[in-house]
C-alpha cells in the first residue's frame, strides 16, 4: 500500500497482531530478564497508538508501529525517527515501562521508604521539566535526564538501569547519590520477588481493536504535539547548522561528525565555560542523540561545521548553568 492508502485506514482495520511481529522476540526477552531476577510476575503486553504503562494496570502498551516493518517505514515518514525501532532501543523502553507495570502490580509506592527515596508518587505530572544535566542524583537510561521527570520515572528508569542483563550499576554509580536508590531497588525487588502480585488486572486500555480513528488523524494529533514539545533550542540550533538532506555524496551524517569530535568539543567548551566535563558531556551526549534522531548531514567544510558545533555546545551548556535549560518534553 502507498503511503496515502495508510493513512486512511483505520487502526481498528489493521488487524496487528504482536504474535506475529518482531515484538514478539523482545517481550520474550522481558520475560527472560525478570525470570533471571526471580521475578514472577509478567506485565501482559498490547498494542495501542504510543508506549505507556497506566495507572492501575501492571501492563505495557507498545505503538503499533513496531508490529509492522510497513508501518515503521510510514513512522519514519512522518517523525522523522522510530522511537523503539531497534532491538536495543525497544527493550530500553520495554524495561522502563516493566518499572512502571511492577511498581503497580506489587503496590511499591505505596510503601513508606520508596516515598522516601523517590519522592510522593501522588505529585501532579508536569506538561514539561527542566533537567539538570549536572545531576548525579538520578541514573542515565532513556535519555533527556527522563528521571527528573517525575518521582515515578525516577524508579522506573533505575528499576530499568537495574534490571539489565550484566548491568555494571554497581560500578558505574558507585560515586553518584543515585547509587542509593539502585541499592534500595535491589533490596525492594529481593524482597517481593517470591510473593504474588497484589495487582494482576488484565485490562487492556487503549486496544487498537476499538480505536476507530485514522492513521492520518493520529499523524496530524502527533505532530501537532510534535511541533509544540519538541521543537527544542537544541532541534533548531541542529537544524540551521546541519542538513535534512544529504547534500554531497561524501558527506557526514551529523550525529558520526559529532562523536568524532567529542573530545575537542567538551574540552574546548570546559576552558571557554569553566565547567566540569561531566556537565558538558551529558549536554553533548543529547545534541548527539537529536542530531542523530533528526537524521541530519554535515553541510559545508569541516571547518565551518565544528566550529558551529563549538558555539552550539558552548551555548546550550551555558543555558544549562544559568538555569535556563530548554524544555524537554515528556
Amino acid at each position: 500500500m502507498s503511503d496515502e492508502q495508510l493513512l486512511g485506514l483505520r487502526f481498528c482495520d489493521l488487524k496487528l497482531k504482536i504474535e506475529r511481529s518482531p515484538l514478539a522476540k523482545r517481550v520474550r526477552r522481558l520475560y527472560r530478564e525478570l525470570d533471571k531476577r526471580d521475578i514472577k510476575f509478567r506485565p501482559h503486553v498490547w498494542l495501542s497508538e504510543e508506549w505507556f504503562s497506566p495507572d492501575g494496570v501492571p501492563g505495557i502498551a507498545v505503538p503499533f508501529y513496531l508490529a509492522h516493518p510497513r508501518l515503521e517505514r510510514l513512522e519514519r515518514r512522518m517523525m522523522r525517527n522510530v522511537e523503539g525501532g531497534s532491538a536495543e532501543s525497544a527493550m530500553r523502553i520495554l524495561r522502563h515501562e516493566a518499572g512502571h507495570a511492577i511498581d503497580t502490580a506489587y503496590r511499591l509506592r505505596r510503601r513508606k521508604r520508596w516515598r522516601e527515596i523517590f519522592g510522593p508518587a501522588s505529585l501532579p505530572y508536569p506538561d514539561t521539566y527542566k533537567a539538570r544535566p549536572g545531576s548525579r542524583r538520578y541514573v542515565q537510561h532513556l535519555g533527556e535526564w527522563y528521571a527528573q521527570a517525575h518521582p515515578c520515572e525516577d524508579f522506573a528508569e533505575t528499576f530499568a538501569v537495574w534490571l539489565k542483563p550484566n548491568s555494571s550499576w554497581r560500578r558505574t554509580y558507585a560515586q553518584w547519590p543515585a547509587f542509593h536508590k539502585l541499592e534500595f531497588v535491589d533490596e525492594l525487588l529481593d524482597g517481593v520477588k517470591h510473593t504474588r502480585a497484589l495487582v494482576r488486572n488484565r485490562e487492556i486500555v487503549e486496544p487498537l481493536r476499538e480505536n476507530t480513528r485514522t492513521l492520518a488523524d493520529h499523524y496530524r494529533r502527533k505532530l501537532a504535539r510534535h511541533k509544540i514539545y519538541r521543537r527544542t533550542v537544541t532541534d533548531h540550533l541542529l537544524e540551521r547548522m546541519f542538513s535534512a538532506e544529504k547534500l554531497r555524496v561524501n558527506a557526514r551524517r551529523a550525529s558520526t561528525f559529532l562523536r568524532a569530535h567529542e573530545t575537542h568539543l567538551v574540552a574546548s567548551t570546559m576552558r571557554e565555560l569553566g565547567v566540569e566535563r561531566y556537565g558538558v558531556e551529558q549536554i553533548l551526549r543529547i545534541v548527539v542523540e537529536r542530531a542523530e534522531k533528526l537524521r541530519l548531514w554535515v553541510r559545508g567544510s569541516r571547518r565551518d561545521a565544528l566550529r558551529h558545533s563549538k558555539w552550539m555546545v558552548a551555548y546550550l551548556t551555558r543555558l544549562y548553568a544559568q538555569g535556563e535549560s530548554p524544555t524537554l518534553a515528556l
